[in-house]
């Protein structure tokens, strides 16, 4: 495996008279397989939630989700699953699976009852695949109906970055309309997971069966993006970097000397990971300049390999005496992405402090900005959601998941 690695700034020109000038720099990496690689066999754990308020259809659902996990499995892929209520238990103990009925007995024994503590379960499953990730991909899958009532959320999401430095990828499944989207996202986003809604019990079966298709593609792990300016060049102070694809998520940039480290995960080979770098280049003399390279630390778990290092990809601009804009569509795109996730963002903030007409204001900003992507669906939503705030109706638990869904991503078709 190795890394597939561009970049491109929304306008590679710069002004020479200018003191200060601002650029957004688009960088999309992903996985490549060669012909000599080896499949890379996943440690899967499945993290389920079966308190009492699962009962009926939702946990029949979801146990018939899980089964159909287990008999998608190949030969060498290893399963655990921890079940939850106010505490937790192992179900299926970190195995390859020889006896596929044997597993989905156990998992189809699985009955609602009790309350709700995430992290205990976070703190079972996180143990149980630790146990198998050597030369595996390792992915869990966290499902919820509800709140962390048994359970400290603060936990939660100091086991994520255990998780995360483990080489772990926690996706959150919230299923219903009564979890805590801030916490499942904060899980998600820590270690280069995603986020999925399951708003009504029959989606089970779809968003179990997309985010394995979606893990079953990742072909390198722990990877690292590596920015390295030249000193006329820095990162904007708020918020520099964020991935806007396939999800959008605020990244971290951790200053090692004069690079910055940014974690991202797992890299796939059918879907880039696209990340928005925010920088201010100083005053340039005319001509071309290289302003910094883009490299890529990571894992390839098909040759047991780890710390591997992808070229150095330089970064380019042209200083002009007299200016002319060369911009790149596609960067722009990725700008307006970001912007309808702040925007939302923004507007829940609004809501949150009690502003609905200040939050209909930034979520009809927000539903023009996914129009000019072309995001019909996601603009739908916003309009909808503005259009009700604006008439002093209060939005419901599932119009503020949805909101916070298209803001992130492209709104499924099926959902």
């Amino acid at each position: 495996m190795r890394v597939n690695l561009t970049s491109a700034l929304n306008d590679s020109h710069i002004d020479a008279n200018q003191n200060s000038t601002q650029r957004q720099v688009a960088i999309s990496l992903s996985a490549v397989s060669e012909t000599s690689d080896r499949s890379v066999p996943l440690n899967l754990g499945l993290i389920l939630d079966h308190s009492g308020s699962m009962i009926g259809k939702p946990i029949n659902t979801v146990k018939e989700a899980a089964m159909r996990i287990v008999e998608g499995l190949s030969p060498g892929d290893r399963l655990s699953v921890i079940a939850f209520d106010h505490r937790a238990k192992v179900i299926v103990p970190n195995q390859e699976v020889d006896d596929i009925g044997a597993v989905k007995t156990l998992i189809n024994k699985l009955k609602a009852e009790g309350g709700t503590s995430i992290d205990e379960g976070m703190k079972l499953g996180i143990k149980e695949v630790g146990l198998g990730k050597e030369d595996r991909v390792s992915q869990v899958f966290l499902l919820t109906d509800g709140e962390n009532e048994h359970g400290d959320n603060q936990r939660c999401l100091k086991l994520a970055a255990v998780a995360a430095e483990y080489n772990i990828t926690l996706n959150t499944l919230g299923f219903g309309n009564h979890w805590n989207q801030d916490v499942l996202e904060s899980i998600a986003d820590a270690v280069g997971g995603t986020l999925c809604y399951i708003e009504q019990p029959e989606q089970a079966l779809t968003e179990f069966s997309r985010l394995f298709t979606r893990i079953q593609s990742v072909g390198l792990t722990n990877a690292y993006l590596c920015l390295e300016f030249i000193p006329e060049v820095r990162l904007a102070e708020f918020k520099p970097v964020a991935q806007v694809e396939p999800e959008t998520v605020e990244l971290n940039a951790q200053a090692e000397g004069n690079t910055y480290i940014v974690r991202l995960g797992d890299l796939m080979t059918d879907q880039a990971r696209v990340i928005l770098v925010n920088l201010y280049l100083g005053q340039l003399s005319v001509g071309n300049h290289t302003i910094g390279t883009v490299q890529v630390r990571y894992d390839d778990p098909s040759s047991s390999k780890t710390a591997l290092l992808s070229e150095k990809i330089p970064l380019t601009v042209e200083v002009q005496q007299v200016y002319e804009a060369k911009v790149d569509s596609n960067v722009q795109k990725s700008i307006l992405t970001l912007a309808k996730y702040r925007q939302t963002q923004l507007a829940e903030s609004k809501l949150n402090q009690g502003d609905r007409l200040g939050a209909a204001t930034l979520l009809q900003t927000a539903a023009k900005t996914a129009l000019q992507l072309g995001d019909k669906s996601a603009a739908t939503v916003l309009q909808t959601n503005a259009t009700q705030l604006q008439a002093g109706e209060e939005l419901s638990e599932a119009q503020r998941k949805k909101t916070r869904m298209v803001s992130k991503t492209i709104l499924q078709s099926d959902n």
